[in-house]
């Protein structure tokens, strides 16, 4: 795995350990990958999905009893998130996802849509989507990418701009006072 990734996945893990206990019960949204394994290695009980499409095909994984459902860089390669945020029925939640860029289009994948990048948030657009679908964010972080071995502008600007958004919510109260 490459030194970029392995930054990521460290950082991610980082994040995850401040925010749920280590014997957490965790439904990852997405296969089985890497970054899933990194985690269960790391003591949490990770289910993952099966690599159904999640716009559609969600609603066995709404009721499951889980701590906390995590969803790391996944959002981007749906085109309705929205119905997935507002049905999960846990109470804890942990996304990351890549930001828009000013200075690049969108990740396209011309031949393979699992590739595509429908959305490319800005961090206000995402806060926005986890509000209007019940979320509160409790923490968050951003970080840049950077891979220094690669030459031009966009590398040197990606070593400068944020390009990962990670959130840890909890489930809004529906109760009032």
């Amino acid at each position: 795995m490459n030194k970029t990734l392995n930054k990521r996945f460290e950082r991610t893990l980082n994040f995850l350990k401040k925010c749920v206990t280590d014997d957490s019960k965790i439904l990852d949204l997405g296969i089985v990958n890497p970054l899933s394994e990194i985690i269960s290695n790391a003591g949490y009980n990770v289910i993952n999905t099966k690599g159904e499409d999640l716009d559609t095909d969600y609603q066995k994984y709404i009721d499951l009893d889980v701590d906390v459902v995590t969803a790391f860089e996944i959002f981007e390669h749906m085109l309705a998130p929205f119905n997935i945020l507002k049905d999960l029925k846990t109470d804890k939640l942990i996304a990351s996802v890549p930001l828009r860029l000013w200075f690049t289009s969108a990740f396209w994948d011309e031949k393979d849509d699992r590739k595509k990048h429908y959305h490319e948030f800005e961090k206000k657009q995402f806060d926005f989507l986890l509000e209007r679908t019940g979320w509160e964010i409790k923490k968050s972080e951003t970080w840049t990418s950077s891979d220094w071995k690669k030459v031009g502008i966009r590398p040197i600007l990606r070593h400068f701009t944020p390009r990962y958004y990670i959130v840890y919510c909890e489930r809004k109260s529906t109760q009032t006072n």
